[in-house]
């Protein structure tokens, strides 16, 4: 049978929980590495005391040292996740280490008072912090039974027994009994805590999708509810335009003005179409290197056919050599839409500015400014929803599918100003290097 592969989150997650047993492991190997080598100076340190090291001690220490040093760079270049058996076992292995050299260091030692009996914290420790309670437990039983076994050894070679020695095995006893369960505690409480946080995350991650989903569905039910009355319209006035033509009372003249009407309602319904398309399936940029102030003029040639019906002046502002990496043809559908607007939304006579400045080096920045009325607040907050327009004949994609452009190029686009004689949209359009930035497009 073969088993499905883990998905990418699993993966992630069995990554998470290796890369932290190493980080512990790492941890703890460091904290021994640093234990044997205080022991080894306190003893050369206190040797009056304890004795002059022997040859044997120095290379059991020597040798702890070194396999410590191999267990580090080990943990440190390890790049696949054990399994949890083996992580045990690493851990046991250390446990069991620690232990047998604070014995045999204690015997080497021969000394009714041995530093090495420091070791013995450690195998605590790491039980606490990787174990169960019970197993916590077993350590401490067997740390302590090593340190009254030692008392009771030496107590026999070296009599008289001495009350002190097995009251101070009785301290460490209690301090292993007390130090031990307490990390533990603490521990638990703390995976305890995180267990609950990555449920909770989880959670969260599994409504934010949820939302997600469901306002994808309210914007496509809302889109096609929008779709289907746009193209309601047009469709029954060509049909009824067409029935009309075909009625066999109806004159030539009329019959002439209804196939007017119908086709003029099918570029309607033409136009409509493109502009959803537009704005549903937004291209990816292909920017290239051009000149601004080329594109804004190019944009007002234009448009000034339509701004020239009404005595509308269109202005050009912009610094002669400012150049930006973007995509044109999508800037000047954009800033076409935009200047469409502006001029009629501009009262006969007045004047319309398009210009172009950088406000930064990573963006540029085209603005089309009107000198008409400022736009109703009832308005301005709707101004860039799909297929929401006040023009009797408009599609409502305009401004979204000017903003669309904007975003896909790395910026937005915003009412900056909104006063009487100033209306002005505000388009940024990042300025990323191109691999054809050495050549300029003049359109």
């Amino acid at each position: 049978m073969v088993q499905d592969k883990p998905d990418s989150r699993t993966v992630a997650m069995l990554a998470r929980f290796d890369e932290s047993f190493r980080q512990q492991e790492m941890v703890f190997a460091t904290l021994n590495l640093f234990v044997l080598a205080a022991l080894l100076l306190l003893h050369s340190l206190f040797s009056s005391l304890l004795g002059e090291p022997s040859p044997v001690l120095l290379v059991t220490l020597g040798a702890a040292f070194l396999f410590k040093m191999l267990e580090l760079l080990w943990l440190w270049s390890r790049s696949r996740p054990l399994s949890n058996t083996l992580e045990d076992v690493v851990v046991w292995a250390s446990i069991s280490l620690n232990i047998g050299l604070s014995l045999l260091l204690t015997f080497l030692t021969n000394r009714e008072d041995s530093p090495y009996f420091v070791l013995l914290a450690l195998p605590v420790l790491q039980a606490a912090y990787r174990f169960g309670l019970p197993a916590c437990i077993g350590v401490i039983a067997v740390a302590d039974s090593v340190t009254f076994f030692w008392v009771s050894h030496f107590a026999a070679f070296h009599p008289p027994v001495q009350a002190s020695e097995y009251f101070e095995a009785g301290v460490i006893s209690v301090v292993y009994a007390i130090v031990g369960p307490l990390v533990w505690l603490l521990v638990y409480q703390l995976r305890s805590d995180q267990r609950k946080l990555a449920d909770n995350l989880r959670e969260l991650e599994r409504t934010r999708e949820r939302l997600m989903v469901e306002e994808k569905l309210a914007v496509v039910g809302r889109l096609s509810s929008a779709v289907a009355h746009e193209i309601r319209n047009p469709v029954s006035i060509i049909a009824s335009s067409l029935i009309t033509a075909d009625r066999p009372e109806v004159g030539e003249q009329q019959r002439r003005e209804m196939h007017a009407i119908a086709r003029s309602e099918a570029a309607r319904l033409e136009k409509l179409t493109s502009d959803f398309l537009s704005y549903a399936r937004p291209s990816q940029p292909k920017r290239t290197l051009v000149v601004l102030v080329d594109v804004l003029g190019y944009i007002a040639e234009i448009a000034n056919v339509h701004a020239s019906k009404r005595g509308i002046q269109i202005g050009v502002e912009g610094e002669d050599g400012l150049r930006a990496n973007v995509d044109r043809e999508q800037l000047q559908r954009a800033l076409l839409n935009l200047l469409l607007n502006a001029i009629d939304a501009t009262p006969v006579g007045g004047q319309v500015v398009i210009r172009s400045s950088r406000p930064s080096v990573q963006s540029v920045e085209l603005q089309v400014e009107n000198s008409g009325d400022p736009i109703p607040k009832e308005v301005l907050s709707r101004i860039f929803e799909p297929f929401y327009t006040t023009k009797p004949h408009g599609t409502g994609l305009g401004l979204a599918i000017s903003r669309n452009i904007a975003r896909g190029q790395g910026g937005d686009l915003i009412v900056a100003q909104n006063e009487p004689g100033h209306v002005c949209f505000t388009m940024t359009i990042s300025d990323e290097a191109s691999p054809d930035s050495g050549a300029i497009s003049h359109g």
